[in-house]
């Protein structure tokens, strides 16, 4: 009976010995998982890495629709794609640091419409320097407006951000940038994506591509505005200070056409 006792609270003993280091080993696994399927601009996690860190993110390798892209100004085929009707109000401030961007989420009712398609406008964020490119030549900045229709397709608008005055509809935003990872601040009063835009709505670039962040989908639907906002070199820095250079570096066009709305 002893001998039988002993063999059982050994195998106890050993069972306890060995289970926690499995348990480790199976954390250290799950961390390394979660730690190489993050994301960065830079590094053995930059956008040249995007592809092969998960494979969710597979198209960001392998897509031939990628973005941001170079647009050629002259190669672009003038076209009649349909003036962009901009139904914006203002909404509350919600303002949150995802690591990657600020991004500015809005509230519901907000919308665009294209070519008879109407997309709701989800939240805008932004680039330092721009992502896409005119001739060649990236601006400091650049912001994104992102819309999805009811069919669940998204359609982003860039305008581009040049240096020069204040842009005062930022402010209320960068006065109380959130600074640490996933933190959300609800700021005083409100704002209106519309004060986002040029003055001239009616030119611009429209082409297919994908989200410029993983997973990189595609099917998304870009206008690029051909007008640039001015910001102040003190917001650009403010931004580029707290977040980082943020932009995928241009991908190829291959063989998709560039329209030119005008």
């Amino acid at each position: 009976m002893r001998t039988f006792q002993t063999a059982v609270a050994g195998a106890a003993i050993a069972a306890l010995m060995t289970a926690p280091s499995f348990a480790s080993d199976q954390g250290h696994k799950k961390d390394h998982e979660q730690h190489k399927s993050h994301w960065s601009y830079s590094g053995e996690a930059g956008p040249q890495h995007w592809g092969s860190l998960k494979q969710a993110y597979t198209a960001c390798g392998t897509g031939s629709q990628q973005s941001p892209i170079n647009i050629q100004t002259q190669r672009a085929l003038a076209s009649k794609v349909g003036d962009i009707a901009f139904s914006y109000k203002p909404t509350p401030i919600k303002v949150l640091n995802n690591g990657h961007t600020i991004q500015v989420n809005y509230a519901p009712g907000n919308t665009m419409t294209v070519s008879g398609k109407t997309y709701e406008l989800l939240q805008f964020h932004f680039h330092s320097p721009s992502e896409h490119m005119l001739n060649d030549k990236h601006s400091e900045m650049e912001v994104h407006l992102v819309h999805k229709g009811a069919d669940g397709k998204l359609a982003v608008v860039g305008v581009m951000m040049n240096t020069g005055k204040v842009l005062n509809t930022l402010s209320p935003v960068w006065n109380r940038l959130p600074h640490e990872l996933n933190q959300v601040t609800l700021n005083p009063g409100t704002i209106n994506a519309a004060d986002l835009l040029p003055a001239n709505t009616k030119n611009y670039y429209h082409y297919m591509g994908s989200l410029t962040t993983p997973p990189c989908t595609e099917s998304v639907s870009w206008y690029v505005m051909k007008e640039a906002v001015e910001v102040a070199a003190n917001q650009v820095a403010k931004f580029a200070g707290l977040i980082g250079d943020n932009a995928r570096p241009v991908q190829n066009v291959n063989r998709r056409f560039i329209l030119a709305n005008e």
